[in-house]
């Protein structure tokens, strides 16, 4: 049965004007473009709020454009309220001020005699306060994610996020989810390649006949690391052409760690 409401809640070192200009003016640069962080990701090239009462959310497409919602209420400052055009939800977005700057909070609700919400804010709205905290110093185009990116499966995913974040080092332009909290899919970053982390759909133990290949600056600085911190070591580090260590992670995936070259972006 689809929950009547989904509420998420950030908070960025902004002031509520400047924090509504950012996230309404700044989407295209804030909305991190992964493989399935789109309706049609395929054709997407860029995320879209048009201001005032009547203005549409809107995914552009290089011929047409997917309306997503549609604003019911614009108060710069104070708060934003859209109903959607995909599903059966009213959104409303508050900026409350706090000490530090402002507490940016979502609340979708499915409309009444509705049946379909999709609640997506939850796993937005994080990537948020993460473009507030760079903007000053990042450059002001969209950020991008590569061409490869692989999908693991885990029993709980949530975990092997937290796991893979303090043991292999592996970061996120969203954020690792807390004890307690399962979202449906988790997008971590090598780089600028995206690395899924789903929920397993078939028991067992992962075949080990694949194994993911990310390249760090400091391979023995990184083997220290994943040892001190209880990675299986399957292979110490060897040069073969590249220099490389092989480890397991907490379900039994098998990664690869090789030193980056100077030149690799």
């Amino acid at each position: 049965m689809t929950e009547p409401s989904a509420t998420a809640s950030v908070e960025v070192t902004a002031d509520p004007a400047t924090a509504f200009k950012i996230f309404t003016e700044e989407i295209d640069l804030w909305w991190v473009r992964g493989p399935i962080n789109f309706w049609d990701s395929a054709r997407a090239i860029e995320v879209r709020i048009e201001p005032g009462v009547g203005g549409r959310i809107l995914e552009l497409y290089a011929d047409d454009a997917l309306e997503r919602g549609v604003i019911t209420a614009w108060e710069p400052g104070e708060r934003l309220e859209y109903r959607s055009s995909v599903d059966d939800t009213e959104t409303t977005i508050r900026f409350d001020p706090v000490d530090g700057g402002t507490r940016v909070t979502v609340v979708e609700a499915l409309v009444p005699g509705g049946t379909k919400a999709s609640y997506s804010w939850q796993n937005v709205l994080h990537w948020f306060p993460n473009w507030v905290a760079r903007r000053d110093t990042a450059a002001s185009t969209p950020r991008e994610v590569g061409r490869l990116a692989i999908a693991l499966s885990y029993e709980d995913p949530a975990a092997a996020a937290r796991w893979l974040h303090t043991v292999f080092g592996l970061e996120t332009w969203d954020r690792i989810p807390e004890e307690g909290r399962r979202p449906t899919w988790i997008e971590l970053h090598a780089g600028a390649s995206s690395i899924i982390l789903l929920e397993r759909t078939e028991k067992g133990a992962p075949a080990a006949d694949h194994a993911a290949w990310v390249y760090v600056d400091d391979l023995d600085a990184h083997f220290v690391h994943s040892q001190e911190n209880g990675a299986k070591i399957l292979q110490e580090i060897h040069q073969y052409g590249y220099r490389s260590y092989e480890a397991e992670d907490v379900e039994g995936h098998r990664w690869t760690f090789l030193q980056a070259r100077p030149t690799q972006p």
